[in-house]
């Protein structure tokens, strides 16, 4: 399934701050800790705790999000399908950005262990 232009822009105008209450959601529902869904930002982004928090505060669209983001070089191992996309087929590089942090959030919950999902060697 091929992003479209318009998707690739909603997407990129989504805060950061509107999605990370369902990430919290997701993965408390399942188990998991918010500490352990911040573990697993940081990982992908470089964020710690109180970058994360100011992002939200400052209500950074995922533009904005992951242009400051220092990703982890270890992002490409990130495979698989999130929301009906395959992640490696993904174009743009924004949305597939926002795929791997859904991806992750997604294994969180899901219950897999976390040097698995930061893709430990």
């Amino acid at each position: 399934m091929k992003t479209t232009p318009e998707h690739n822009a909603r997407i990129a105008k989504m805060t950061f701050a509107s999605v990370y209450p369902h990430y919290i959601s997701k993965v408390e529902k399942k188990g998991r800790t918010q500490e352990e869904l911040q573990e697993v930002i940081q990982w992908l982004t470089g964020f710690d705790k109180n970058k994360i928090q100011e992002l939200i505060i400052e209500k950074a669209s995922f533009e904005t999000f992951f242009q400051r983001a220092a990703l982890n070089p270890n992002a490409h191992l990130i495979h698989g399908v999130i929301c009906g996309y395959r992640i490696e087929a993904i174009e743009n590089p924004l949305t597939k950005h926002v795929r791997y942090l859904d991806k992750l959030v997604d294994e969180l919950a899901k219950g897999r262990k976390m040097e698995k999902i930061l893709r430990s060697k």
